[in-house]
């Protein structure tokens, strides 16, 4: 189906804050529209508003025809309790709602209730071309090709390892028969494969897709416009071309904004000050003559007096110019983070060490493995989704028992961890709150440095749990330039992060002296962070 929805003058506000301004959209097939905004901007709200899930403020959201579907792959979903992995597939695709309405639909058709041949109709309709019919048959399919066989699909969703839950992530879109697609960090804890997979589906895909990211590789690969939502004015602004175009754009948009406030500046300087040398002279001069006893002719003071008023009136014109000069708005600049890693003292020369070390997590085993960390070596922890990297770093960490071998951790390590959850601010107190517990510092000073990572006065108050991924993932960071460390372990830290603070944490890690365990399949932060060597897990 050749589906089209567009969206005009969405606007969106929570309390007195304004998330989204007069955004307006439209995505029809073949669309590839990355969205692209720093966190808390209303990049989510916006994929909730299209997708029927949120009704905003002022705004309209159309389908043509009316009975295309659309399907939001949110960023952190959460599978109901005991929900099995083939069941969350379901839902995800819409098949599970749409069988739900064909129950309904059949009841009633049975019971002869008025209009329950036309209901049923609909709801058959729909419930085939989501591809009710054959999903377990597809699901069985994909998932082997994604090393999820069918035993791990009748797993519940809570048993799965966070590499077979991105997996099953992944089949839920594979899967996906919708005609219009909304993808909230769909290349989140994704392996390289994973990526290509993700990447060759949106090649082969007829319908139009919305995506958000911040993988700078992905984006290059995939879109074909960008929407960039402002997070000052919450507008939004349609850049085409690509991903790189984009980039082009940006910074030319950029340096032509800047050029223009320049001259604006300069010649409002220019007029300000001329109107008050202006002024000066002309008052200057009409008290030097009024107050000039030596001079008797009443006609030549008299005309030094006009001379005078003269330039009272060149005041005037000035004044005149200055009201006419259109006015140019500095460039947003927004947050800006300048992040720095507070160092701590030098651990021993060896960090960590595994030998012989064995761990089983339910039927997954990793090992027998040494592993050997030096002060200071930057180390990459690489494989595919459920190779066992997470389970290693728990391992190095002592947070998992060793089911066989040793672990031993050097003098003076002190460890920052940046978990692949994000649950270290989780909780049901305040931001602010749990960041004193865990920093130590004062409020005042907890506040400030919070403010740093883009995280004020609108945030600090609110309970930890009701943050953003990406805001959690910088409050983390700002607690490592809290708290001195000097051994780093950062599992996926791209992910959730917007496009600046991706940067910053890059040229953070490029000056870092201490130890670096990252796990990551972001290439482009791969490529800047200089690696010592790599641990590759089968």
């Amino acid at each position: 189906m050749n589906a089209t929805v567009r969206a005009r003058g969405i606007t969106v506000s929570f309390g007195r804050r304004l998330v989204l301004s007069d955004v307006s959209v439209a995505i029809g097939p073949r669309s590839r529209i990355g969205v692209i905004a720093p966190n808390g901007t209303g990049k989510t709200t916006l994929l909730r508003v299209i997708a029927g899930l949120l009704k905003p403020d002022l705004g309209t959201v159309r389908r043509a025809p009316p009975s295309a579907t659309i399907g939001y792959l949110a960023q952190e979903p959460e599978p109901q309790t005991d929900e099995t992995a083939l069941a969350f597939l379901a839902r995800r695709t819409g098949v599970a709602d749409a069988s739900s309405l064909l129950e309904a639909a059949t009841a009633g058709l049975a019971s002869g209730a008025t209009g329950a041949e036309d209901a049923y109709s609909l709801a058959l309709e729909r419930w085939l071309a989501l591809g009710g019919a054959d999903l377990d048959a597809r699901a069985a399919e994909v998932g082997a090709g994604l090393g999820l066989p069918e035993r791990v699909l009748s797993q519940p969703m809570t048993s799965l390892s966070g590499g077979q839950a991105a997996r099953t992530a992944l089949a839920a879109i594979a899967l996906s028969r919708f005609d219009i697609l909304l993808l909230d960090e769909p290349t989140n804890d994704l392996d390289f494969a994973g990526l290509d997979r993700l990447s060759a589906f949106l090649d082969g895909f007829e319908g139009g897709v919305m995506v958000v990211s911040h993988d700078r590789a992905f984006l290059e690969r995939s879109i074909t416009s960008v929407l960039e939502l402002d997070e000052h004015t919450g507008g939004g602004v349609i850049y085409n071309g690509g991903w790189i175009a984009y980039l082009d754009a940006q910074a030319t948009r950029r340096r032509h904004a800047e050029e223009a406030y320049e001259n604006y500046s300069a010649k409002r300087t220019e007029l300000v000050e001329r109107a008050r040398t202006q002024r000066q002279w002309a008052a200057d001069g009409v008290r030097r003559v009024r107050t000039d006893t030596s001079e008797k002719d009443k006609n030549i003071k008299a005309k030094r007096i006009e001379s005078s008023e003269k330039v009272a009136s060149k005041v005037r014109i000035t004044a005149k110019a200055l009201a006419r000069l259109e006015t140019v708005d500095k460039p947003w600049e927004g947050w800006q983070l300048h992040y720095e890693i507070a160092p701590a003292a030098r651990s021993g020369d060896v960090v960590v060490r595994l030998e012989d070390a064995v761990v089983h997590r339910g039927s997954f085993t990793l090992g027998p493995i040494d592993v050997e960390i030096g002060w200071a070596e930057r180390v990459a922890i690489l494989g595919v989704n459920g190779s066992g990297k997470t389970t290693l770093l728990d391992s190095i960490l002592g947070r998992l028992p060793l089911d066989a071998g040793t672990r031993s951790m050097g003098p003076g390590v002190v460890v920052g961890e940046l978990e692949q959850a994000r649950t270290r601010f989780l909780g049901r107190v305040s931001l602010l709150d749990a960041f004193v517990t865990a920093s130590g510092l004062i409020p005042g000073e907890a506040r400030s440095i919070l403010a740093k990572f883009g995280l004020g006065a609108g945030h600090v108050g609110r309970a930890a749990s009701t943050l953003s991924p990406g805001e959690r993932t910088r409050a983390v960071l700002a607690l490592f330039m809290a708290r001195g460390v000097n051994c780093l372990v950062l599992d996926e830290p791209t992910n959730h992060l917007d496009l600046p603070a991706i940067e910053q944490l890059e040229q953070a890690l490029a000056t870092y002296k201490g130890t670096l365990l990252l796990v990551t399949h972001d290439r482009r932060l791969l490529d800047a962070v200089q690696i010592d060597r790599s641990i590759s897990l089968d």
